[in-house]
């Protein structure tokens, strides 16, 4: 059976997927988007994750209509220090620090629970009449000339000129179409999960560089800290494992006393942490969107925002196409997606993938030199004013206009 002609399908129903959606018909009412998840319906609404929604991205979300909702639940990140140290040391020196701001009254980034994101964007989803289909697969598909056709698992096929796949780092979708990845993995496992504290944090974000890898504290609304801490693959196994009295011992440890009392206000979990990357974000009538595209360490905390900068620069590139009455899922369409993409994608992978390489270890020498460079970029307001707009996902002049806070 084959539902009516659509203009878009995406692949996917998490942020990046919904956002897509969003941003495209946002801008263009007249097209038919349609987004097929995997997904049980309301699973979404179980993630206890949070992640860091840089300025750029905040900017983006505002001018889509969701981020004064989701902005109700979100704190600010005020400033941001910096350590280095071993996992056994009394005292964790601060060799760099950051102001929160990229303009008055504008912080870097917001944390925001991953439940509040997406329900917003769902809920925005809804209000464009976009539909959003639950505990449905995509099989396969089949390009033709003029579009595409996506056979679904419960045996419907869809007929669409662009397929968006925002299906994840292990996207099927990617492998189906024939798009080779470049990957490694980093024998690392990044283990999440929220904590309840005594004192207030205000707003600060802390990175321990630890010997087996970083070791993040997010702040939250109401005394809570998102954390990302990253271990040796098999001794994070082991230590979601444990029971909570040997969890929270090994915690307190990294995470210290300033706060005060700590309690666990969450599951913990494990992720396998490696570096993939697309060769090609697109072929005919196909686009990798988010972690299909690229899957980077967390170190910068710039993955979801990665997903975010994909989602603004293939939103005007298919909208400007629309507009000029071009085939959206072309060829020659899609590739100006794929050149606004790729290079700064490879930039960030690197980027993520040597800070983990250089601050991932306890070599003296290394240690050193890595703590001068910190030191030296403390005391340079200007080289840290970049890092900071860089952090921030601030595009240029040439940038996507979503980014910018500009309507496409």
């Amino acid at each position: 059976m084959t539902d009516e002609p659509l203009d878009i399908v995406v692949a996917g129903g998490g942020y990046v997927g919904i956002a897509a959606a969003v941003a495209v018909k946002s801008a263009a009412l007249h097209l038919k988007v349609r987004v097929i998840d995997a997904a049980p319906p309301d699973v979404w609404r179980k993630d206890q994750r949070a992640s860091a929604i840089a300025a750029g991205a905040g900017r983006m979300l505002t001018t889509m209509g969701v981020w004064s909702q989701i902005l109700q639940e979100a704190q600010p990140i005020t400033d941001m220090i910096v350590t280095d140290s071993r996992t056994s040391d009394p005292v964790r020196p601060v060799f760099l620090t950051f102001d929160g701001e990229v303009a008055p009254g504008e912080p870097f980034a917001h944390m925001v629970p991953n439940p509040v994101l997406v329900g917003a964007l769902r809920e925005k989803a809804e209000e464009l009449d976009i539909v959003i289909e639950q505990g449905v697969t995509v099989e396969g598909f089949e390009t033709g000339d003029a579009a595409t056709r996506v056979t679904l698992g419960d045996g419907r096929v869809l007929t669409a000129r662009l397929l968006i796949a925002a299906d994840g780092v292990r996207s099927r979708l990617r492998d189906m179409a024939g798009i080779r990845t470049v990957h490694w993995s980093y024998g690392q496992s990044g283990i999440v999960t929220t904590v309840r504290h005594e004192r207030p944090h205000n707003g600060r974000a802390e990175e321990h560089f630890l010997p087996a890898g970083p070791f993040a504290i997010l702040p939250l609304p109401d005394n809570r800290s998102s954390l990302v801490w990253t271990e040796r693959t098999e001794d994070a196994e082991r230590l979601v494992k444990e029971d909570d009295l040997v969890f929270e011992a090994e915690l307190e440890r990294r995470f210290g006393h300033k706060l005060g009392t700590l309690e666990l206000a969450g599951d913990r979990r494990a992720f396998p942490l490696g570096l993939t990357l697309a060769r090609e974000f697109v072929r005919p009538r196909i686009a990798l969107a988010g972690d299909a595209a690229h899957g980077i360490h967390p170190i910068a905390g710039q993955g979801l925002n990665l997903g975010f900068r994909d989602v603004a620069a293939l939103a005007e590139t298919v909208v400007e196409a629309d507009r000029l009455g071009l085939d959206i899922g072309s060829l020659s369409v899609l590739e100006r997606y794929q050149v606004w993409r790729r290079f700064d994608t490879f930039q960030m992978g690197v980027t993520c993938d040597v800070l983990n390489r250089l601050f991932s270890n306890d070599i003296t020498p290394v240690r050193a030199m890595r703590d001068f460079g910190l030191g030296l970029v403390d005391r340079m307001p200007t080289l840290k004013g970049f890092f900071i707009r860089q952090a921030s996902g601030l595009p240029g002049r040439q940038g996507p206009r979503l980014l910018r806070g500009e309507a496409i």
